[in-house]
């Protein structure tokens, strides 16, 4: 990596300082692909500048997946190693610190490998790290890190620095004070959330060229941002960058089709021209000119793999839409524009009332529960989001990616 070993300091600090602040005695998770090393070190020497009690890196290997999906048991494909989940558990018991690197070192490397196969391998995601996040058991962060092959996915050539120059902007690293700037940013879109929460909508449409979905929310629907609370009251913001409001859908009033406007990077292939259809609340047809199978295999992980658990809205201020790229990895393209997400159902998304819900009550008050949780892009200047109120009465959201409220 060539950034600049000040830059990668000032970036850990932001990291550890603003997103996911570090305690004395606390224990550090850093999951991260090989080509993330620098960052990683970085990171390492920030937290225990801070006290952390112990630092641990994981650097998984795409290259590996491919030649499992190539040459393993299929019936072993979908196993996940037992101590890989007692890693997660073992910080959850200590409500430590969660960093995710993100930015693949080769997003499509699985192209031309078995799309079904592909599919059943869902490595290097862990369900048992999704039960950290989703129900805040830890406080975690995601963060991107450029990489010489993630730039050739984007660019055409594997130029890391040029890549770089378009993260730092959106990662507010450019800013005299990127600290204030992510505080100021957050209370921007928390001011936004409580907005979209007083309107006490019933449903919100998307319409625009290959869509028209009608998604009903719960009642009493709760919007917010990534600014989280973990099960000891630790403030943590889970994305950086984040440009997000956010709620928690009613899987079962979910209808009509709607039409991806950005390509989907998906445990190492690319997904282009999504396209679902839901009835009754399910995905009842699924079309793509690549990756469709891929997408189908993924769904039937469970029974709520296939309904939606995010509805997620955001408008074009945005840094990362306003650049111009399409980034082919959800931690920067669900930042760029509107996004669903089908699986999970994210807690903090939900109305007070039903958190103290079990799994079952969850369920039966239209919360979905999965293994999975995967962001797809549906937002852009052609795509129009309408609010629906409860005596049926319409209000525009988002046009021409500006909002009208």
């Amino acid at each position: 990596m060539t950034i600049p070993a000040a830059e990668l300091a000032g970036y850990a600090d932001v990291v550890f300082d603003v997103a996911v602040p570090v305690l004395d005695d606390d224990r550090v998770l850093i999951n991260a692909e090989i080509e993330h090393a620098p960052l990683a070190r970085a990171l390492t020497e920030a937290a225990y500048a801070r006290g952390a009690r112990y630092v641990d890196i994981w650097y998984y290997d795409p290259h590996a997946k491919r030649s499992r999906v190539q040459h393993a048991d299929a019936a072993t494909l979908s196993e996940v190693p037992a101590w890989l989940d007692a890693r997660n558990e073992e910080l959850a018991r200590h409500c430590g610190v969660l960093v995710n690197i993100r930015g693949a070192a080769a997003p499509d490397l699985l192209a031309g490998s078995d799309p079904v196969r592909a599919g059943l391998d869902r490595m290097p995601y862990l369900t048992s790290r999704q039960r950290l996040q989703l129900g805040n058991l830890v406080r975690w962060v995601m963060v991107p890190c450029p990489t010489a092959e993630w730039a050739r996915a984007i660019f055409g050539e594997p130029d890391e620095t040029r890549l770089w120059q378009y993260l730092r902007p959106i990662l507010r690293l450019d800013r005299p004070d990127p600290r204030a700037a992510w505080e100021q940013r957050i209370a921007e879109l928390l001011g936004r959330a409580k907005t979209l929460t007083e309107l006490r909508l019933d449903a919100v449409r998307l319409e625009g060229p290959g869509t028209d979905l009608t998604i009903g929310l719960l009642p009493g629907a709760h919007w917010t941002a990534a600014r989280l609370e973990s099960v000891k009251g630790h403030v943590f913001q889970a994305n950086i960058p984040t440009e997000e409001v956010f709620t928690t859908p009613d899987y079962r009033r979910v209808e009509g089709t709607v039409r991806s406007t950005r390509p989907l990077a998906l445990n190492g292939s690319v997904i282009r021209d999504l396209e679902l259809t839901f009835t009754a609340g399910v995905v009842s047809e699924v079309r793509a000119s690549s990756g469709a199978d891929i997408v189908r295999t993924h769904q039937a992980t469970d029974a709520g793999a296939a309904r939606l658990g995010e509805l997620a809205l955001v408008d074009g201020s945005s840094p990362v839409g306003r650049s111009g790229l399409t980034y082919l990895d959800t931690l920067l393209d669900e930042n760029a524009t509107c996004h669903l997400a089908w699986g999970a159902g994210l807690p903090p998304g939900v109305p007070e009332r039903l958190r103290t819900e079990d799994p079952a009550g969850l369920d039966a008050a239209g919360v979905n529960t999965s293994g999975v949780h995967v962001d797809f892009m549906v937002g852009g200047p052609e795509v129009t989001v309408t609010g629906i109120g409860h005596d049926g009465g319409a209000i525009e959201l988002l046009r021409d990616d500006e909002w009208q409220i």
